[in-house]
């Protein structure tokens, strides 16, 4: 082990003062919360009150043609959820908000309002927008304040399902309710296989606590060192959703993780279950699967068949636990038309693999960039030569090295440090994006491309450091190919614009510059971004 420096012995003393703390405080029978609320007591919280609030309406179905306006709001709302009103955010009154369909190629307007209580932008998460128009806050424009509008002119060259949320306080305005899909219909109408019905599942889950949800700061992000898990797990809004579905029928999921942090692995057992689609159209070959594993921002595209009467559970499972997110009731009606020869064949999509053709010469060359995903705790550095790590326990106690979650797990699937975890604010530590040849990390990473360019970009996630864990590592503007994983080759690909890249995995990825302008990537754990876990990069005409 190497020698410890005077700062990171400090850093650690620190560390582990402020966990017997807040462990003495829970011997002395004081809430977690209320050591929140102290906490940021002199910068405030955002208000939880109910009165007066409407009610969140039920998420509506907008379909968009070429040139069509739309106006959308962000308000404050109220929303019963396990039966406790709950103070939220929603877009157009509802939670989430409007799918909005439009055709691939298509180009809409949307006149934004902010009337909530948080200045905001909107980010069309994976839509090659016009760069002006990404919702980046100080890079493609300035936040809109409480009150204010903006305008959006979205253009949509890509099929497949993406969507809409805050850039603007992630943490506090995603949680709170503000996302929604578009769901780009191709132009090749035989684009996706014949099914007999569509349906959007946005999977999430909020932390509630004493029936509220809990305390966010308004001057900073909490729960940084893990992201905020949630204790209730809601499809699109509800923590009931059930389908009625008939015998037979052939049903198309398009999933969306809004979640802040949490990564779900979605199955429905005794179904069968086929994998069409990621987050920019479909995959290279469709292939059968068990279940589907996404992380926050990742879209994944499944087809079922319920092939007989019956109740079959909608589940997120864990090494550890099995949670029942929804239901879908089959009923002994026959499905029709009947799409079983169909489903039962896996497809070859040669228009994808026609599209990734140009692409495939830059396969095998040298990463162009190699980034490092780390933290810094205190100033301590990324303890990346301490050995192989550890786990700091409740009472402050350390197991191995330092602060390693879930038994090294590749996902951590739960939050198993939750009062440190709490604890974990911007300014006691900062997640990095480390540029390896520059050595420079987060906003003082500066790439520059131009369009064209075909990037070979290899991302580690560096096991060693203080606490590993994963990071869905999403770039704006652009799509990509996800190459190789730890050396192994992807022998199904498909263009994505977000990756899971799992504790001390490397990944390997190629990214289509196509799109000119200033860009953010960035983990999409919420209190990651909000920490600072960033950077821009430039792509000149």
């Amino acid at each position: 082990m190497n020698t410890l420096s005077k700062n990171q012995l400090i850093g650690i003393g620190v560390l582990v003062v402020l966990v017997i703390s807040g462990w003495l405080l829970m011997r002395r029978g004081q809430p977690l919360s209320q050591q929140l609320q102290q906490a940021v007591q002199k910068s405030g919280t955002f208000s939880t009150a109910t009165r007066g609030l409407l009610e969140a309406k039920p998420a509506s179905t907008v379909e968009l043609k070429d040139g069509d306006t739309y106006d959308l709001e962000a308000s404050i709302v109220q929303k019963s959820i396990n039966g406790q009103r709950v103070k939220m955010l929603a877009y157009n009154g509802s939670i989430p908000g409007p799918l909005i369909k439009v055709k691939q190629g298509s180009e809409v307007t949307i006149n934004f309002t902010n009337n909530t209580d948080v200045e905001t932008t909107i980010h069309s998460h994976g839509v090659r927008v016009a760069n002006e128009f990404d919702g980046t806050p100080d890079l493609t424009q300035e936040p809109v304040p409480v009150g204010g509008t903006f305008t959006y002119k979205l253009k949509f060259p890509d099929a497949g399902m993406f969507w809409y949320h805050p850039h603007v306080r992630e943490d506090y305005a995603q949680e709170s309710g503000l996302y929604g899909n578009f769901l780009v219909i191709p132009t090749d109408t035989e684009y996706w296989s014949p099914v007999n019905r569509e349906e959007a599942l946005m999977v999430d889950d909020i932390l509630l606590e004493n029936g509220k949800l809990a305390t966010f700061s308004t001057t900073t992000a909490d729960r940084t060192l893990m992201g905020r898990f949630g204790n209730v797990m809601l499809i699109n809004g509800e923590t009931g959703y059930n389908l009625a579905a008939k015998q037979g029928e052939v049903v198309r999921f398009y999933l969306t993780n809004v979640a802040s942090t949490r990564t779900f692995n979605v199955s429905i057992p005794n179904a069968k279950m086929k994998l069409v689609g990621a987050d920019g159209g479909k995959y290279e070959q469709e292939t059968f699967v068990d279940s589907v594993i996404i992380s926050p921002s990742e879209r994944a595209i499944i087809e079922v068949l319920f092939d007989s009467a019956g109740t079959y559970a909608l589940q997120h499972t864990t090494p550890e636990k099995t949670y029942t997110l929804g239901t879908v009731s089959v009923s002994s009606d026959k499905a029709a038309p009947s799409y079983l020869s169909q489903f039962n064949m896996l497809h070859t999509n040669q228009d994808i693999i026609a599209s990734i053709d140009p692409f495939r010469s830059a396969f095998a060359k040298a990463a162009d960039k190699k980034l490092t995903l780390t933290i810094d705790m205190m100033g301590m550095g990324n303890m990346s030569g301490m050995g192989n790590g550890g786990h700091m326990m409740p009472d402050g106690s350390m197991m191995g090295g330092m602060m390693m979650g879930g038994d090294n797990d590749p996902i951590e699937w739960e939050d198993d440090m939750a009062m440190m975890n709490a604890m974990s604010t911007t300014q006691n530590l900062t997640w990095k994006m480390l540029d390896q040849a520059s050595k420079q990390a987060n906003m003082d990473i500066g790439w520059k491309f131009k369009v064209g360019d075909k990037v070979r970009v290899s991302i580690f996630n560096d096991p060693r450091s203080a606490h590993p864990m994963q990071h869905p590592i999403h770039f704006h503007g652009q799509r990509f190919l996800v190459l190789s994983t730890n050396g192994v080759k992807n022998d199904n690909l498909a263009w994505k614009d977000t990756v899971l890249v799992k504790n001390g995995d490397t990944v390997e990825i190629l990214v289509d510059m196509s799109n000119p302008g200033d860009w953010m990537a960035h983990c999409h754990i919420s209190e990651h971004l909000e920490d600072g876990m960033m950077f821009t990069y430039t792509i000149e005409s």
